[in-house]
């Protein structure tokens, strides 16, 4: 007589497989929910271990800027996560007077990356205590010119116009904004542009593609070893140079 063997019911194995579905879709659900709270859950968690403590700040962009002054604006202290939201850090930095804007991002493990927009110094102007940094927009800086050279022109008194003619030479033509040693205005149409070997005259609105103008006549002067003391910009589609 051959064994007989019980070929296992449908109904013996339902449970099981029921059992393995239900499970499976419940960790789906649970995954998904995790996923969907992960931005809330996740940095509140990981900002308590030890391993995810600021130890480093960086920054880029600084260049006039006290970096320990902007280490104090974040008001950090050393049990400070790098999980911390960073949009209140940025504007902390940004109200310093030196900075436009800043952004904070995260290095990890354990640094912080602070870039900074700064107020760029176009021009120097008298003050009470002597010469004062000032940018485009006429602020004052605080930068001491005695401590921290400086390489800007000088302006006999605060002017608008100027402030901004000189920080688009500044941008637009730094072969031209290095030479740069002052601007003053003549009169209410006119300025003049201390160039050093020589000085340039032109209107108030004075572009800065005009201003290159006299560049290819420097070049031929040069070539005929003769140099100007003065050029003029006044006049439409011509540069006048006038010799010693």
């Amino acid at each position: 007589m051959s064994p007989r063997t019980n070929a296992p019911s449908s109904e013996s194995s339902s449970p099981p497989r029921e059992w393995r579905v239900w499970f499976t879709r419940a960790s789906l659900g649970a995954l998904a929910l995790a996923l969907v709270f992960l931005p809330w859950w996740g940095p509140r968690a990981l900002a308590t271990l030890d391993f995810f403590h600021v130890r480093k700040i960086e920054f880029d962009g600084v260049r006039y800027a006290d970096p320990s002054e902007l280490v104090a604006l974040l008001a950090l202290d050393t049990m400070a996560s790098v999980w911390t939201p960073l949009d209140p850090l940025g504007e902390r930095v940004a109200a310093h007077p030196m900075i436009v804007s800043a952004v904070v991002a995260r290095r990890l493990p354990a640094t912080l990356l602070v870039r900074v927009l700064e107020r760029i110094p176009v021009a120097l102007i008298p003050s009470a205590l002597g010469l004062a940094a000032v940018d485009a927009e006429g602020q004052t800086l605080p930068i001491d010119p005695a401590s921290t050279p400086i390489d800007v022109p000088v302006l006999a008194a605060p002017d608008s116009a100027l402030l901004q003619l000189l920080d688009r030479i500044r941008s637009g033509s730094p072969a031209l904004w290095t030479r740069l040693a002052g601007a003053r205005r003549e009169g209410t149409q006119d300025i003049r542009l201390d160039f050093g070997e020589f000085d340039l005259r032109a209107r108030y609105d004075v572009t800065v593609a005009r201003l290159a103008d006299i560049l290819p006549v420097e070049a031929d002067l040069a070539q005929r070893r003769l140099r100007a003391v003065e050029v003029d910009l006044r006049f439409r589609d011509q540069v006048i140079a006038r010799l010693p």
